[in-house]
């Protein structure tokens, strides 16, 4: 509870200072000679080889990418290609202590960390298990192409297969490690440890974050290193991750079982550029990017600065760095040091350095200079470097090939990839796993109270007292608790989600259940919230993750519109993403706090949004959500946490789930139909009303609950029934998810239709205080005037606002 974390004024008023930890700046010093009796002469030629072997690779890309051949080997490569030459020492030291249960989250120039952490798991594990990793994966299709060759031994049958699964991942190839689907920057290979690269630019801080949450959470070896460049310092979601992996609950609040800091690395990779731009003397106010660590915790996040150019200096930093991440007290966070020879991609002219600046670099290259310290001590000679290199292009060329022969390598076929959108799979709710609960759910408090309301419609004439109804955020808080009980990977996590029971009350009482460690308040950082949660389910897990206003979807906007509906088809399915994000969507709170930005959501591929407005359908359709194997939106209004159950007459205390994507019929109709989409139903069903008794005129209302996916079938067949459409949303209304059910709806059933739809909306201006609200979101009123002027005219009927076609246009016109 945090009621023990008193906050005394005598403590917080007392005079002093704060003292800042030292910050060590490339303190390695140990001679090698102590290294080769450490870890010997063949280790370190290892790391040479595998140096050598990023170089060349990295090579070749440029080769192919600059002048379309290789080797003899020609190909036309579109795609983009962000070389790491001159970074080599820091990806093989790095990845020398990692084994497959240490997992790297890396940036869009990863191929290095990408060859040197898989190089380093082929010679850590057993070759049975070296080869079940490759046969399971993908149904063994890429193994399939590298095993038609002759290898001497598993590992080096692994190599190939790296390689290959690397190249035809970045050449967009079935047979890639994501089945092309990822590409050069995004390319990754869960079972060797190697978690997902990402094109946004400090993308992986926050993901890296949830999987490390997850280690924590679940009681599981390894660490986790978030690999991003130094430009990303300034990144927002970065800085976010960061104070949200130094969370003091880790250690103050948090069950001994589960206590310690996150296990994680932010392993700035420091090649002091961004593109162009230089975040050490220009775009930042760091003159040292390490000193960034004081600011995050009173550890300075163990902060150091390493030479990145000695792969034995950044092997020492990781061995260091591991001891002090198991036990319990991360993050850290390193300043690598190292240098990109090449520009940011092909089409860099290099115009921000100098080519005196490169040749500096050059002079103190990492695999020459490393090298020739093996050379001085009679390890290797001159000789044995060039027949490598030799060595590692002949092997390069024949894996090129292998790679772009379409017979060998084709292309995934197009269709496929809107199968792998979504995994549509049901958890197994008899988990053997045991969940950590506080007490018997039967003994919940707040569980109790719920059992004494009424959960059915009123009888006509009847009121129901609001405190003995069963309301809408009860129906939220059952699903959920009952899912705590069962799944034993969920967590559930956001901005006062636990002693404050969330901003509208829904987990009130959910305290009394769920441990710290499953149940928690996260800092205020939605890009983080929503990032973690991707980490956390990319290692396995299940998340349930609050956003308390849909205005703060923009806070998370990468998070939620680039992070979340990707992961699943990028890897080709071999990632899930059991991610539930309610949000809530305002009103009565003005402009940046009331907006409903479903339609937006539903615009993004791979993201399952809902809107249930009803307490049966927000109970089932949480259960859907939270059995469910996809990232689901759970929209909320706030409007309507205090209703209770209309149209059902019972929700049921068990378990129940409601398809995501199957509508409603709220009211048979035969004259038109009015569909709605969030609360606006309850306006439509008062509009349905007043067309019954003033005018005549029945009206079918449908609620779609659903907004991605939806079953157009229910809607079509009324639609043919009646002939006459309308579509309901508080959304405003240019560009709105009613426009695309009217235009779908009008493609579906055109010869059914007496004339075109019409869609009333919000305005299309702010969101005004609340004792003007009734200007802005749609009104019965509004649905009635709109049917009068644009589908059917009612007799004796004086619109009480401009509903007019004219009134579009103008408004159109003028932008609102």
């Amino acid at each position: 509870m945090t009621k023990q974390l008193i906050v005394d004024p005598s403590t917080e008023r007392t005079r002093g200072a704060i003292e800042i930890p030292p910050i060590p700046l490339n303190h390695y010093a140990i001679p090698i000679e102590s290294e080769v009796q450490r870890y010997g002469p063949q280790a370190l030629v290892g790391i040479l080889e595998d140096m050598v072997l990023v170089r060349e690779f990295e090579e070749m890309l440029l080769a192919i990418k600059t002048q379309g051949s290789f080797q003899g080997v020609r190909y036309n490569y579109r795609g983009p290609a962000h070389l790491c030459i001159g970074q080599e020492a820091m990806a093989v030291g790095q990845a020398f202590h990692l084994d497959d249960q240490d997992h790297i989250f890396g940036s869009h120039r990863s191929h290095g960390e990408v060859l040197a952490k898989g190089l380093a798991a082929i010679r850590k594990l057993p070759p049975d298990d070296l080869v079940q990793k490759m046969e399971g994966y993908l149904a063994g299709d890429c193994l399939r192409v590298v095993a038609r060759h002759e290898h001497g031994s598993e590992a080096a049958l692994g190599r190939d297969f790296l390689l290959y699964g690397t190249l035809a991942e970045i050449f967009g190839r079935s047979t890639g490690f994501n089945r092309g689907l990822g590409g050069s920057m995004h390319v990754f290979f869960p079972p060797f440890g190697i978690f997902p690269n990402n094109a946004i630019v400090g993308g992986s801080a926050p993901i890296a974050a949830g999987a490390a949450l997850f280690k924590r959470v679940q009681q599981r070896e390894g660490i986790v290193i978030a690999n991003i460049g130094d430009a990303s310092i300034s990144s927002g979601p970065v800085l976010e991750a960061m104070g949200f992996s130094s969370m003091a609950q880790f250690r103050n609040l948090w069950e001994d079982a589960h206590s310690g800091g996150l296990p994680i690395i932010f392993n700035f990779t420091n090649n002091f550029y961004g593109m162009g731009g230089q975040p050490q003397g220009e775009t930042t106010g760091l003159d040292v990017l390490a000193r960034a660590g004081a600011g995050i915790n009173s550890d300075a996040m163990h902060a150091e600065r390493i030479d990145g150019n000695n792969p034995l200096a950044v092997m020492d930093a990781i061995d260091r760095k591991r001891k002090v991440l198991v036990a319990g007290n991360g993050p850290v966070l390193l300043d690598t040091i190292t240098y990109r020879y090449s520009g940011h991609s092909p089409s860099d002219a290099g115009a921000y350095r100098t080519e005196d600046e490169i040749e500096l670099w050059k002079a103190q290259d990492p695999i020459n200079t490393f090298a020739s310290e093996l050379h001085r001590l009679s390890i290797i000679n001159t000789d044995d470097v060039t027949e490598l290199i030799e060595r590692t292009r002949g092997d390069l060329a024949r894996v090129l090939r292998w790679a772009v022969d379409e017979t060998l390598s084709p292309q995934i076929n197009a269709e496929e990839i809107g199968s792998l959108m979504f995994s549509n799979e049901v958890s197994d709710r008899e988990s053997s796993s045991q969940a950590d609960v506080l007490i018997p759910k039967a003994e919940n408090p707040r569980l109790q109270a719920i059992q004494a309301k009424v959960r059915r419609a009123p009888e006509p004439g009847e009121r129901i007292p609001r405190s003995r109804t069963y309301q809408f955020r009860d129906a939220v808080f059952e699903a959920v608790l009952h899912h705590g009980y069962e799944d034993a990977s969920l967590v559930i996590y956001g901005e006062e989600n636990r002693e404050w029971g969330g901003a509208f009350g829904c987990y009130r009482g959910l305290d009394d259940s769920l441990p710290y460690h499953r149940l928690f308040n996260a800092p205020i950082s939605e890009a983080t919230i929503i990032g973690s949660a991707v980490g956390y389910a990319s290692e396995g897990g299940r998340a349930l993750v609050e956003l308390m206003y849909c205005d703060f979807v923009g806070r998370a906007g990468d998070e939620i519109l680039n992070q979340l509906p990707k992961w699943q088809a990028m890897s080709a399915g071999v990632l899930q993403m059991p991610v539930v994000v309610r949000v809530s969507v305002g009103s009565k709170y003005g402009a940046q706090h009331s907006q409903d930005w479903g339609g937006m959501l539903a615009h993004v591929p791979g993201l399952k949004v809902v809107y249930p407005v009803t307490p049966y359908d927000a109970k089932g359709l949480m259960h859907s959500a939270l059995a469910g194997s996809d990232p689901v939106i759970f929209l909320e209004s706030q409007r309507l946490y205090d209703i209770g159950e209309l149209f059902q007459p019972d929700v049921p205390e068990g378990f129940y789930e409601i398809p995501i994507g199957l509508p409603a019929l709220r009211r048979v109709g035969s004259d038109l139909t009015i569909v709605t989409i969030g609360p606006s139903l309850y306006a439509a069903l008062e509009a349905a009303d007043q067309l019954q008794t003033e005018y005549g005129v029945s009206a079918e209302v449908i609620d779609c609950r659903s907004i991605s996916p939806i079953d157009y079938a229910p809607l079509v067949t009324s639609v043919k029934k009646t002939g006459r459409l309308v579509v309901v949303s508080e959304a405003c209304e240019r560009g709105s998810m009613p426009h695309t059910v009217a235009s779908t709806l009008t493609q579906l059933a055109f010869d059914y239709l007496d004339g075109p739809p019409a869609v009333v909306g919000s305005r299309n201006w702010i969101t005004p205080s609340a004792d003007m609200e009734h200007t802005f979101f749609p009104q019965s009123s509004w649905i009635v005037d709109a049917i009068h002027e644009r589908l059917v005219p009612l007799q004796g009927h004086q619109p009480a606002t401009d509903q007019t076609t004219e009134a579009l246009q103008r408004r159109a016109r003028n932008g609102v």
